[in-house]
């Protein structure tokens, strides 16, 4: 028999983080993990509108990270040292800044603001990547108010934007979608 999906524990407006402490839905670790879930989900469908194969081993990879800080998040600060629960590491952060690198090697330089758009995937990664600066300002906003965020986190979801914004380009480019320029009015 398979196991239910629904506790009915949280009908109340609580839940229970890692290490069983509990806390009210609307609280800021529960905001902040679950815009991770939503980064997460959106890199998902970035990786079914795309075919390179490259790009899509990286988002798993990336999907694998979100993950780790998602229950990194969703660890009670005090319990976490008692568990096992999976590390970000610098190593991740690295492997973000290589792989803009490369794909910004084959782009044209950047000479406007780009509007997002031009194909669905072009769109979806920027709305992942929108998806991602919001968890990252999630995060500095719980170490504003001394909750406890690990500083790794917060770095790479900083560096996972800007590589969004990069394979969204990149995306573009190897679709032959053109980049949509930003033209103000100045009138």
């Amino acid at each position: 028999m398979s196991t239910k999906i629904y506790t009915k524990t949280g009908d109340l407006g609580k839940t229970s983080l890692i290490g069983g402490t509990k806390v009210a839905k609307s609280h800021i670790r529960i905001e902040t993990y679950g815009t991770v879930d939503e980064l997460n989900s959106y890199i998902g469908l970035v990786n079914d509108h795309i075919n390179n194969e490259h790009t899509k081993t990286v988002l798993q990879e990336i999907q694998d990270r979100l993950f780790t800080i998602g229950s990194s998040l969703a660890c009670d600060p005090d319990k976490e040292p008692l568990m096992k629960i999976p590390d970000l590491k610098e190593e991740d952060i690295n492997l973000l800044e290589r792989e803009m690198d490369k794909m910004n090697d084959e782009l044209p330089p950047m000479k406007f603001f780009v509007l997002p758009g031009g194909h669905v995937a072009v769109s979806t990664t920027h709305i992942a990547r929108c998806v991602c600066r919001r968890a990252e300002r999630l995060c500095v906003n719980m170490q504003e108010h001394e909750i406890f965020v690990e500083p790794l986190v917060i770095k790479y979801l900083n560096r996972l934007s800007d590589y969004l914004f990069v394979v969204s380009r990149y995306i573009a480019h190897i679709l032959h979608a053109k980049e949509i320029p930003w033209r103000p009015r100045l009138a």
